[in-house]
């Protein structure tokens, strides 16, 4: 039997990579002779790019950026010299998992880091940027990302404003252009379909997560609309709110001013670039999996994405997940891991050693 192993990550627990080598030992160790290819997969989360870069056989190009509160952390893209395509992850230098809960705040984070990343990449020749949209620790709209690429961010004084201060977005009153142009592309990739305004918008819904008071929603939301009229101001264009802006506190939503921007759902863009369809036209046997599938999982997660593809191709398809609201989804077999105790110091590793039992326990059957 040839069994494809594409699990997406455990949130919190365990990542995609490691998940699929956990899968594949188990396998193994009951039938070493069984055939597997290994295909972890992303959908625009946190670690969709680096997980592209892998599976394109590119490597990383490691420098030191700036984290979403400023401090120095190593930082890394990976560069296609071929089609001058860079891929990122806004998660990789600034990304919510490396902020302790106390250190979470919308208003001093910032995705600078990820424009010094994008910048080292533009030298290095790319002009297009896919970016990965998950798991970031900002509501900024991009002004990070405008900034280390040169736009400068003036107040009514026309003095610069200092980054990563809790008054940085208040105070944008005037904008300046970087001297020289830049002939960059974006491609943004995202796990949610939610626009930046309304009331399933990017701050009401994501910014407690990131550590905005509720009681701070109104000031916040009327802080975002006076930065992005002069964002459109500075364009000399309106640049309409749509379904994706509100992935990653807006970051599509403020490049979307100066630079060409396509949003993606990342499951489908990622598989179209993996070769996933051959994939599973190869396999006898598809097993995917991720922390807690649920309803929200049909909104494009890579899980569901992946067993669109194996009911088209006539091929089974097993989940392997935590939690009970997977519900008819189509899965030929589902494999429920036992709840975890996050309080325990030890949770990630008991989530490995659940994650191995289980798919030992389906070998043996």
């Amino acid at each position: 039997m040839k069994i494809l192993i594409s699990p997406n990550a455990f949130k919190g627990t365990i990542e995609a990579d490691e998940a699929a080598a956990i899968i594949r030992g188990a396998i193994k160790d009951v039938n070493p002779n069984a055939e597997t290819a290994v295909l972890p997969i992303a959908d625009g989360g946190d670690g969709t790019c680096y997980l592209l870069g892998k599976a394109l056989g590119l490597e990383s190009q490691q420098i030191w950026a700036l984290n979403a509160l400023g401090r120095s952390v190593r930082g890394y893209y990976f560069f296609d010299a071929n089609s001058k395509t860079a891929y990122l992850d806004v998660s990789t230098v600034s990304g919510i998992k490396d902020l302790q809960t106390v250190e979470r705040n919308p208003w001093v984070a910032s995705t600078y880091g990820t424009g010094q990343l994008i910048q080292a990449a533009v030298k290095a020749g790319a002009n297009h940027i896919v970016l990965g949209l998950g798991g970031s620790a900002t509501v900024d709209l991009g002004i990070g990302i405008l900034a280390a690429l040169g736009f400068g961010f003036l107040d009514e004084k026309g003095r610069e404003i200092p980054l990563f201060s809790d008054t940085f977005l208040s105070k944008i009153q005037h904008i300046q252009r970087p001297v020289h142009s830049l002939d960059i592309r974006f491609t943004c990739l995202c796990d949610v379909n939610h626009t930046f305004w309304g009331p399933k918008g990017a701050i009401p819904v994501f910014g407690p997560q990131k550590g905005l008071p509720p009681d701070e929603i109104p000031n916040f939301e009327k802080t975002c609309e006076g930065v992005l009229t002069i964002l459109s101001q500075k364009a000399k264009k309106a640049v309409p709110d749509q379904k994706g802006f509100g992935a990653a506190g807006g970051i599509a939503f403020g490049l979307a001013h100066f630079f060409q921007v396509e949003l993606k759902m990342g499951a489908q863009w990622f598989f179209s670039k993996v070769g996933m369809v051959e994939k599973v036209a190869w396999a006898d046997l598809v097993i995917t999996g991720e922390g807690k599938y649920d309803h929200q999982s049909a909104g494009g997660k890579g899980s569901y994405e992946l067993l669109q593809l194996c009911k088209q191709a006539g091929k089974p398809c097993y989940l392997v997940t935590a939690g009970d609201d997977f519900g008819d989804a189509g899965f030929k077999k589902v494999l429920v891991l036992p709840d975890l105790d996050f309080s325990s110091p030890d949770f990630r590793q008991k989530a490995k050693e659940n994650l191995r039992r289980s798919i030992l326990e389906l070998t043996n059957d």
